[in-house]
């Protein structure tokens, strides 16, 4: 095995969607005002120590942690579903974490808009995986629960191949 990047399954953590289907500049006020910080904007993350908020479509978040305050903060313009038990979250961290990712996958994790903070929604080995890069030596990825056992053996059989 290579020291290229460790691969962590990482426990379950409280997941949300977070969707807006109407007056989306009111629900921004609203959730600056009751969370301290501005909804992200596409491709990127925000948070505080209970909340993490993680934008990959145009009106729909990935919240991770404390959701609490979100449903005053939609009201009738939005919700929040939990999606916890459908997703799996592993950490890429390391030397080649970013080669790992383009094994099998149609994204180029080297690009300068990839790092601390960004988001992104790719394709690795046929399965949709959404990712988020916590710093410069590690990502996120949150892959579909049905996928899990399978893509990560992917990547652990990846690992020997990617040269770092």
């Amino acid at each position: 095995m290579t020291d290229a990047a460790t691969i962590t399954a990482l426990p379950a953590a409280p997941l949300h969607a977070v969707e807006i289907w109407s007056n989306p500049q009111a629900v921004a006020a609203r959730a600056e005002q009751a969370l301290g910080f501005a909804l992200p904007p596409m491709g990127h993350s925000v948070g505080n120590a209970a909340l993490t908020l993680l934008r990959f479509e145009p009106t729909v978040w990935l919240a991770e942690g404390d959701v609490s305050a979100l449903g005053d903060v939609l009201g009738e313009d939005g919700a929040v579903t939990a999606i916890g038990g459908g997703l799996v979250r592993f950490r890429l961290a390391g030397p080649g974490w970013r080669e790992l990712l383009m094994e099998g996958g149609v994204f180029d994790s080297r690009a300068a808009a990839f790092g601390p903070g960004a988001t992104a929604a790719t394709i690795i080995d046929h399965v949709g995986v959404r990712l988020h890069v916590e710093s410069e030596e590690a990502c996120v990825a949150y892959v579909p629960a049905s996928f899990a056992a399978s893509l990560e053996h992917f990547w652990e059989e990846a690992l020997p191949l990617i040269g770092v």
